[in-house]
């Protein structure tokens, strides 16, 4: 996974082997290796190119793009938790790791924002009325 993930990232970014080993302060043989799965990063250069990079720790470690719609590593603090249906009504269940990460709660509402050009997007109610109050002073 990790040197997997560690070449995707660097030609996304379209880094040389030289370009990146320079960034962390290695050798191009460093990334070599690396990327061959023979040996691994320590912690701290690990965080280093999670940060060149834009994403998080976890993710250039553990990031699993067959898990993930063959999707490449997203930026860091961003998600996609997966496709939902939508039900007759108009209901779609939230996926569990997105209610976890939000702290969402059974019962608790939702404010849905629509932009005919750039889609929907789900707020907190609460998040939404403080935001509102806000622009009322």
């Amino acid at each position: 996974m990790f040197k997997d993930n560690l070449i995707q990232l660097r030609k996304y970014n379209r880094l040389t082997q030289e370009q990146l080993s320079e960034k962390i302060g290695v050798t191009r043989q460093a990334i070599a290796k690396w990327e061959a799965g023979d040996t691994v990063p320590d912690l701290d250069k690990c965080k280093a190119l999670a940060e060149i990079f834009g994403v998080s720790l976890d993710d250039l470690a553990n990031y699993e793009p067959e898990k993930n719609m063959n999707l490449p590593i997203p930026p860091k603090g961003k998600h996609l938790f997966g496709l939902v249906t939508v039900g007759e009504k108009g209901q779609i269940v939230i996926p569990a790791k997105a209610r976890k990460i939000f702290s969402i709660s059974a019962g608790e509402q939702l404010v849905v924002l629509g932009d005919e050009s750039q889609g929907l997007a789900l707020m907190k109610s609460d998040y939404f009325l403080n935001m509102a109050d806000m622009l009322h002073i």
